[in-house]
């Protein structure tokens, strides 16, 4: 049941000028479902720094279950141009879990950029105070930082730079750490909790919450990929075989009681 419900989504970009606010209302609804210490006028606020925002909507009804916003950011290193798309606030309704619409609806946005400026190096930000959020870039991105293979260490310069450029008063370069302070917004606790089980059986998530031990108070860890062709001819594949083995778990135990 849960993978039909996923596969009746799809997601789209729109620019932030274009968002509805019926729209608007929804993904506040959204938001402050799984989200504490929010206020509408917050959530505004922040959408209206975005450059715009992907809508998962159900496919049969067009509601909105989820959505993830995104800022283009245009960067220097070493006297060198780089672009980077920074993904915000990211939020799916619990029952959709698992559904790919998002990500391949971000998947072509990232195309759609790289195709802009092809020999300009592009890279997705982010910034997680959630392992889940941290496990989207450290299962799909051969270069990334902060990785628990310890390599990619030229990356965390460019973690200093959009940090800088988006958090200045918030961003500690030390420990790499966003802390917005006791009143920023943090996972209600049924929400994205990590276990004893998990924290055993998936060393990513050891990582991330090594690297960020304050998460459940809101603090943030700023993220960073490397959107290389390689990882643009791979990725299709690497989701269809992702796809394809989910297909056959569901499937084994019909075929076994034929």
């Amino acid at each position: 049941m849960k993978r039909e419900k996923s596969a009746s989504l799809k997601a789209r970009y729109l620019p932030i000028s274009k968002v509805s606010v019926l729209d608007m209302r929804r993904m506040y609804e959204i938001y402050s479902g799984y989200y504490e210490n929010i206020s509408l006028d917050l959530f505004c606020r922040d959408m209206s720094e975005k450059d715009g925002v992907f809508l998962v909507a159900e496919r049969s009804t067009k509601r909105v279950v989820g959505f993830s916003t995104m800022k283009t950011l245009d960067m220097k290193v070493d006297g060198r141009p780089v672009r980077g798309i920074f993904s915000g606030d990211t939020i799916i309704e619990k029952e959709y879990w698992g559904s790919k619409a998002l990500h391949v609806a971000f998947f072509f946005r990232v195309i759609r950029e790289k195709l802009r400026h092809p020999v300009r190096p592009l890279f997705w930000l982010l910034i997680s105070k959630g392992y889940k959020t941290y496990l989207l870039m450290a299962n799909n991105f051969h270069n990334y930082y902060p990785n628990i293979e310890g390599d990619c260490e030229k990356l965390a310069g460019l973690v200093d730079n959009y940090c800088d450029t988006l958090f200045r008063d918030y961003y500690c370069s030390e420990r790499k750490l966003l802390d917005f302070g006791s009143g920023y917004t943090y996972l209600k606790s049924d929400v994205a909790g990590i276990t004893d089980e998990m924290r055993k059986n998936n060393e990513k998530i050891q990582f991330f919450e090594s690297r960020n031990p304050s998460w459940q108070r809101g603090t943030e860890l700023p993220c960073i990929g490397e959107v290389s062709y390689s990882l643009m001819l791979g990725y299709p594949m690497a989701l269809w075989l992702k796809l394809r083995r989910k297909s056959a778990q569901v499937a084994a135990p019909v075929i076994a009681n034929n």
